[in-house]
């Protein structure tokens, strides 16, 4: 895959008859709806989208991506690094109408204009791709959780020395007593 930017925009019918490819990259900062289900900007996310036309006659676009993006651990609630792939076919339609009359081995990308956004289709891709829960390994989080847990215990007292927390109780009972 390409490490150039990808570009924003393609003509959808154009390139699906030409049979074109595009590919690039994109930075999470790029993409502002999937923003918020990152942990931060880092990372990068490399797409290709091959156009074709299929023996029907319909516009395609196979959407493959391989990214690199920082998440939250929902265990340690830390940034962590992730590794994500997708390879999806989509079906080009311009209506509704289009889109239900799809096999259901297709999925429809409904596109208003002849520009398809590509941004927006690797946007929609990538965050179908994020699991939606992301875990550090057991141990990693053990060591970060460590960290936030309070100080050690103090010596325990022995048994017969403790105080009992009910003298105070006792004490004011008596008082009560002798004022009566």
């Amino acid at each position: 895959m390409s490490t150039e930017p990808l570009p924003s925009e393609l003509d959808a019918r154009k390139a699906a008859a030409r049979g074109a490819l595009v590919s690039g990259t994109l930075r999470p900062a790029d993409m502002p709806r999937c923003r918020a289900l990152l942990a931060g900007d880092d990372g990068s996310v490399r797409a290709e989208l091959d156009f074709a036309r299929d023996e029907e006659g319909r516009d395609l676009v196979r959407v493959v991506i391989d990214a690199d993006v920082e998440v939250t651990c929902q265990r340690c609630l830390q940034p962590m690094k992730r590794h994500v792939e997708s390879d999806s076919t989509l079906a080009i339609v311009w209506t509704d109408e289009q889109a239900r009359q799809l096999p259901r081995s297709l999925e429809p990308l409904v596109v208003a204009a002849q520009e398809v956004d590509l941004w927006s289709v690797v946007e929609e891709e990538l965050m179908l791709a994020l699991p939606a829960f992301s875990y550090h390994e057991s141990e990693a989080c053990k060591e970060i959780l460590a960290d936030y847990s309070g100080p050690a215990p103090e010596e325990e007292v022995p048994a017969g020395k403790r105080p009992n927390p009910f003298d105070v109780l006792a004490q004011l009972k008596r008082g009560k007593i002798l004022e009566e």
